[in-house]
């Protein structure tokens, strides 16, 4: 098994402002190439993650890096491997688009061939999202703006980018075309970090999923195994004894059983034929079976009373990430 190259790596970091603790020890590392979710409620921490990560602020304590150069003594050299399209970009409002988005890309180039092949790989970006660059930025609506930014930063050709909130304030349609453009970059290798409220869309395109809350890192777990969890629901027919049949060995740690007088609900992770198998000897009726997706383990943490289970979640996922 060839072990993946990590590409970010952030040990113990954490972030003080003054008695509030931004970011609380959180421990990460992100594959080369790999795509990863980050959510979390409004002030769980992700974008002083993230910041810090730029090198935009320095931690209070703990270590980031990025491509082996330390995201903030080396923070020049951290710039040009990473795009980082923040939830609040912001340009000159007295230029116009096309112009603006000319020199957002020329930042990152030395001469002016690569600084010309930048601002083209712009303009097909821009195409790409119906943005019309005649317009001045101070008179674009919100959506347009986000356009614009997304232009910049899809537009240089980096090894990394980092997407705080990309599909905020656009049209379903727009939104598509951004996922897409997503999943070309990963395709190309690239290494994606996707902070967004938009469950779905984290399902749709990420690889793993990071939970934050209260700026600690409490879950991390790949889609693919959020993919093999399912909820189960019936209710059991009248006469129903009220005892469930013993659950094979196989499934003691697959199965979650909750009975409620003749509701029963069954969470099982992994294949499902073995425990359809053991469902089927009960009387129930009214069946659904559904994926249980990342809105549960969502739920399971922003609403449990402290952050927890951080170190045990996270060192078990590391270990599946290295697989």
């Amino acid at each position: 098994m060839i072990a993946k190259t990590k590409f970010v790596k952030t040990h113990e970091l954490t972030k003080r402002f003054g008695d509030f603790l931004a970011l609380d020890s959180v421990t990460l590392e992100i594959n080369e190439g790999e795509v990863m979710g980050l959510i979390g409620p409004n002030g769980a921490g992700k974008s002083t993650f993230v910041r810090t990560l730029m090198g935009f602020m320095q931690p209070t304590s703990g270590q980031a890096s990025i491509a082996g150069l330390d995201c903030l003594v080396d923070r020049v050299e951290v710039h040009r491997l990473v795009s980082y399209l923040p939830g609040d970009a912001r340009m000159y409002g007295f230029m116009r688009a096309e112009k603006a988005l000319r020199q957002q890309l020329s930042f990152r180039h030395r001469d002016p061939a690569t600084e010309q092949a930048g601002f083209e790989r712009g303009l097909k970006v821009a195409k790409r999202l119906d943005l019309d660059l005649n317009r001045w930025v101070g008179l674009m609506s919100t959506g347009m703006r986000q356009k614009l930014a997304l232009a910049v930063a899809f537009g240089a050709d980096v090894p990394m980018l980092i997407l705080d909130e990309p599909t905020a304030n656009l049209d379903p349609t727009v939104q598509a075309e951004v996922l897409a453009m997503v999943n070309e970059a990963k395709a190309a290798g690239k290494t994606v970090i996707f902070s967004s409220h938009v469950l779905t869309e984290i399902e749709s395109i990420c690889d793993r999923v990071a939970v934050m809350r209260k700026g600690q890192l409490v879950h991390v777990q790949s889609m693919a195994e959020f993919n093999r969890r399912h909820r189960i629901q019936g209710t059991l027919q009248e006469g129903f004894g009220g005892e469930l049949p013993k659950t094979p060995e196989s499934l003691s740690d697959r199965l979650e059983i909750d009975l409620n007088g003749r509701q029963l609900q069954v969470v099982i992770s992994g294949e499902l034929v073995e425990g359809l198998d053991w469902l089927a000897k009960l009387p129930l009726k009214d069946v659904s079976v559904k994926p249980l997706g990342l809105q549960s383990i969502y739920d399971r943490f922003h609403f449990a009373e402290t952050p927890g289970g951080n170190a045990k979640d996270q060192n078990a996922n590391q270990t599946e990430a290295n697989a």
